[in-house]
């Protein structure tokens, strides 16, 4: 079990130069001003809630790319894996001893922790519970949701809960929502069949969407209440980095790591039938290929992602 907890936390923390690399700047610009024109109509620290939180690589983001206005910050990590909310802490003060500039991190009550630079001052409050229900009672308190990699693994049901959670004139921010592809390069005549039954896996599941991305979409689009301001795709691309030896970072174990996700989920299809296109030894074949590519660092994975931001009508 521990073994499994260290190796999820470690791919959380693999997976940020990937969701830096695909985050769609003109949304975090936006972002970034809607979120300074908050704190300075308001008199109180901005607040801020993130939904599926994982070790904390959001707020960190956040911090580095100036996002958060200057001032204080109250942000309220959730998420229902509370092994992987135990990461935060260990994840922020390791940040905090990489990243240049002044920064630190110190234990405050309870779980909380205060990260300071030298112009932000951001409490972050880890908590572990269900994030529609944690929004759901406390229904106008929040400047600002965050939920990245959220929207096709919640069922969309829950959306007005999290909405309803933001004040008059707050903004919301999905970004990194899967919207239906998954590709790998080279490539092999066995790819179209696994994603198929990697998508039907996704689909399967009572709160899975491997379309996720335009259902919300559609849903923001018609929801009362709220307004759609922008969209943008933000594709993962992990590929070998040009002129050097291997993926950058830790993207390699990123990139096992998904091809163990994906050799779980289409193991599982194929077990209770399948569709008749891909038998056990076809996706052990298929397997083999992919990961002996990778550890000659010549495997490409892209996979089809939304960035939707908007904010609730009123004003503050």
């Amino acid at each position: 079990m521990a073994d499994d907890t260290d190796a999820f936390r470690r791919y959380l923390r693999a997976k940020r130069t990937v969701d830096d690399r695909a985050l769609d700047r003109r949304l975090v610009g936006i972002l970034r001003e809607r979120l300074a024109d908050r704190a300075a109509a308001s008199a109180g620290p901005l607040r801020v809630l993130e939904v599926g939180a994982g070790i904390g690589t959001m707020v960190a983001r956040l911090i580095d790319r100036e996002v958060l206005p200057p001032g204080e910050t109250r942000y309220v990590a959730v998420d229902r894996d509370a092994e992987a909310l135990a990461g935060v802490g260990p994840y922020l003060r390791e940040w905090a001893t990489d990243r240049e500039g002044p920064v630190s991190v110190e234990t405050a009550d309870g779980d909380a922790l205060v990260v300071e630079t030298d112009a932000r001052t951001v409490r972050v409050e880890p908590v572990a519970a269900d994030a529609v229900a944690y929004a759901g009672e406390r229904p106008g308190e929040w400047d600002a949701l965050i939920g990245m990699a959220l929207l096709d693994v919640l069922d969309l049901d829950g959306l007005d809960a999290l909405l309803d959670a933001l004040g008059p004139g707050g903004t919301y921010y999905f970004p990194i929502t899967f919207d239906g592809g998954t590709r790998f390069r080279p490539a092999h005549p066995d790819d179209r069949a696994i994603e198929r039954l990697y998508h039907r896996h996704m689909d399967e599941k009572p709160d899975g969407d491997s379309r996720a991305g335009g259902a919300a979409l559609s849903r923001l689009r018609e929801a009362d209440g709220s307004t759609l301001l922008a969209v943008a795709g933000s594709d993962w691309v992990v590929r070998p980095a040009d002129g050097e030896t291997g993926y950058p970072a830790d993207e390699a174990f990123f990139v096992r790591h998904i091809l163990d996700t994906v050799e779980q989920a289409v193991g599982e299809v194929i077990a209770v039938g399948g569709d008749g296109s891909l038998s056990a030894a076809d996706l052990d074949a298929w397997l083999s290929e992919r990961r002996r590519r990778v550890d000659a660092a010549e495997l490409v994975y892209l996979t089809h992602q939304l960035d939707l931001l908007g904010r609730v009508d009123g004003d503050a």
